[in-house]
């Protein structure tokens, strides 16, 4: 079951990157970025009507510390996207979102099985390989996207292990806290780079959709790791790259390149190693 709600985060994440993505290019990073974590909050306050739950304050401590991370992380992320490394941002800060739980997993006491080991260590270069894009030019120095990268990584993995530390009977409040907090994190953030994050058009509105894809996902990671081990729910979750690369393959009809084809292939047999594990 782990697995399973694991892989529907993965392809919530991956159908939210790829809606946000469209609607960035002509409603703003940061303005799509915004309304994404502002519908997210909205739909899991409308989950929350129906199973509230009962959050202890160190339930809601552990929210506020996701919230924070993930809006730390889409910052710095969209910030290095902008920067026209991709091929640099996105490949460090998807081993990275994945290493930091899969750490504080196995420093907690959890020891998988070797074939979920396995797959675990497949997955760190399926991720890298399935989010790289070719990169034209120099990629040292401060310009190479390395340091937002590995910043969106640290976030990103952040608000995985800290919404694995909510047990299932603290409800679905803590997850909607935490889409707040990220949400005013991103305005600070945006707001010290000197970053426009107010919606100015209608594209813009498109981040409520994601906002509603990234919730789910967010939810479906979080039961997921309370049904079954951090480390695994971390990995599959973790492999939403391979998602969006495949939607924009079919819908947008983008080419995949030879790394992407092979990540693709070695997403895949992560998943069937964690499954046989």
């Amino acid at each position: 079951m782990s697995i399973l709600l694991s892989l529907g985060a993965a392809l919530s994440y991956g159908l939210s990157d790829f809606n946000g993505g469209l609607f960035s290019r002509r409603g703003g990073a940061w303005a799509v970025s915004l309304l994404a974590q502002l519908g997210g909050t909205a739909l899991v306050l409308v989950v929350v009507l129906f199973d509230g739950g009962s959050p202890h304050s160190t339930d809601l401590a552990w929210a506020v510390l996701a919230g924070v991370a993930n809006g730390f992380g889409t910052a710095f992320l969209y910030r290095g996207l902008s920067s026209g490394r991709m091929g640099v941002v996105a490949p460090v800060s998807g081993v990275g979102s994945v290493l930091v739980p899969v750490v504080v997993g196995l420093l907690t006491g959890e020891r998988p099985g070797s074939l979920v080991l396995l797959g675990v260590l497949l997955a760190f270069p399926a991720i890298w390989l399935v989010s790289r894009e070719p990169v034209e030019g120099p990629t040292t120095g401060s310009g190479s996207g390395l340091g937002d990268g590995v910043l969106a990584g640290l976030g990103f993995g952040t608000l995985f292990a800290a919404l694995a530390q909510i047990p299932e009977e603290a409800g679905f409040l803590p997850l909607a806290l935490n889409q707040l907090v990220a949400g005013g994190a991103i305005i600070l953030v945006a707001t010290a780079l000197r970053q426009p994050w107010l919606p100015r058009n209608r594209y813009a509105l498109g981040g409520l959709l994601s906002g509603v894809l990234g919730a789910l996902a967010t939810g479906l990671f979080q039961v997921a790791t309370q049904q079954g081990y951090l480390t695994v729910a971390a990995v599959i979750t973790s492999l939403y790259p391979a998602f969006t690369v495949m939607l924009a393959a079919t819908v947008l009809r983008e080419h995949v390149h030879r790394t992407q084809a092979l990540g693709l292939a070695l997403c895949a047999g992560a998943v069937v190693l964690v499954a046989a594990g």
